[in-house]
């Protein structure tokens, strides 16, 4: 195979992550049309994420959030967003790098983007290929599936509206097997 001298998977990876940058911008902007809603994993350790000692105590690796029913003050920057949520209704504001995304999905369409996300420790293994970036558009599912899809086994959603804490679990549930 030939040497990737121009580096294909890391474009395409910067290339959807501006996907992910443009519709969280717009829904900063003017909120959440229709049924949209987004689950967005990312690792707790990478550089640049802020969360709270309580949340990085709680997840020490990564996490799953949920933007859709109550959340305040998104912002969205060229390197990464920023939002407040509740869990176990206390208020937490969450600042979050597109870099350390693992992955990006809205269930309402069916919409995944996954990530190849860089560690210290990754940075030094150059020599190994990185993953290919996958982008999954609208399929057609068996009914098993699609009920799968569309009841998670338990969503990481921040119910704080309803006096519930926000549980957050791996986007894995949703991926093919």
């Amino acid at each position: 195979m030939a040497d990737d001298h121009i580096r294909y998977d890391i474009l395409a990876q910067e290339a959807l992550r501006g996907v992910m940058r443009k519709v969280l911008a717009e829904v900063a902007r003017t909120g959440l049309p229709g049924n949209h809603h987004f689950f967005i994993t990312f690792l707790t350790g990478a550089p640049g994420v802020r969360i709270s000692s309580r949340l990085r105590e709680r997840y020490p690796e990564q996490m799953t959030i949920v933007i859709q029913f109550q959340y305040w003050d998104l912002k969205v920057t060229e390197a990464g967003f920023e939002v407040g949520l509740s869990f176990s209704d206390i208020p937490e504001k969450l600042e979050i790098p597109f870099s350390a995304v693992r992955g990006f999905y809205d269930p309402s369409v069916n919409f995944e983007l996954e990530f190849d996300v860089r560690t210290e420790t990754a940075d030094e293994e150059e020599d190994k290929p990185a993953p290919e970036p996958v982008a999954l558009a609208p399929e057609k599912k068996s009914e098993s599936k699609k009920k799968a899809a569309a009841e998670p086994e338990k969503p990481a959603v921040d119910e704080s509206a309803s006096g519930k804490g926000a549980e957050v679990v791996s986007l894995d549930a949703f991926r093919k097997k």
